[in-house]
């Protein structure tokens, strides 16, 4: 069996295929857990990263899954649990921004970051919880917020709606779950440098002024947000529960618009 901190675990982290999303799978993997690995849109990705986290002497098996859709955040815990017979971590790590002035946000705009970034992880949660509770099992929930749960982003309107709601849904599960030894947890990171922001990462003038705000004076990687998901998912972080973590290397704290 394989050793580590998460070792005999298992893991669902949602949007895995790249990014944030993957650097957790194949940490979690690298301290012994099994995972789920879940893509939307790109399943060779997906396929790479299952290989990469079986090389830890785990296993790994890859789901399709656009959490927007309730059945598909259902189907994705069932897989959980008949492919690797359970489930004791669920990262929300897949979410989707649309750039847009807040005049001109349309309904589908709305819809879709909404769904994803909101709705996709209540009702995955839902699922999630549900099993834990049936089985008595204690459980972690790991949502990758944003900065922008709490940090302006204008013409993100619909992005920061999202993350803020996710902010209120964490603490009120982490009250709510909180007597079932569920924990719930959010991690907000800032500029990483990851898939997302290839345009800003090709832009010098956009990334200078970015790192101006950025008090370590750097992008943040994906394994910096995997490091805490790692803590948050084991047995050190046994007592956390209800609390937002931000990895912004300090942008929180000295952002201002140019």
């Amino acid at each position: 069996m394989s050793q580590g901190r998460l070792a005999g675990k298992i893991a669902i982290v949602t949007g895995s295929s790249s990014g944030i999303g993957q650097g957790i799978a194949l940490r979690f993997a690298s301290e012994g857990a099994n995972v789920v690995i879940d893509f939307r849109s790109h399943p060779d990705a997906a396929e790479q990263t299952r290989a990469r986290a079986e090389a830890f002497g785990v296993k790994a098996i890859v789901v399709h899954a656009d959490v927007s859709k309730i059945a598909d955040t259902q189907n994705l815990v069932e897989q959980a649990y008949t492919q690797l017979g359970g489930c004791d971590i669920l990262v929300n790590n897949a979410g989707v921004e649309k750039n847009a002035a807040f005049f001109d946000v349309t309904e589908e705009d709305y819809d879709m970051v909404l769904d994803v970034n909101l709705k996709g992880v209540f009702f995955i949660t839902q699922a999630f919880v549900k099993r834990l509770r049936d089985a008595k099992q204690p459980g972690s929930v790991i949502n990758i917020s944003s900065v922008h749960e709490d940090m302006v982003f204008p013409n993100f309107s619909t992005y920061c709606a999202s993350k803020g709601g996710i902010r209120m849904l964490m603490r009120d599960l982490a009250v709510e779950l909180g007597p079932l030894n569920i924990r719930v947890n959010n991690i907000a990171p800032g500029a990483i440098d990851t898939p997302i922001n290839t345009a800003l990462l090709a832009d010098k003038p956009k990334l200078d002024a970015l790192l101006r705000n950025i008090p370590l004076g750097r992008m943040g990687k994906p394994e910096d947000v995997a490091a805490l998901a790692l803590f948050l998912a084991s047995g050190d972080g046994a007592y956390v529960t209800g609390s937002t973590f931000f990895v912004d290397g300090g942008l929180i704290r000295n952002y201002h618009e140019q």
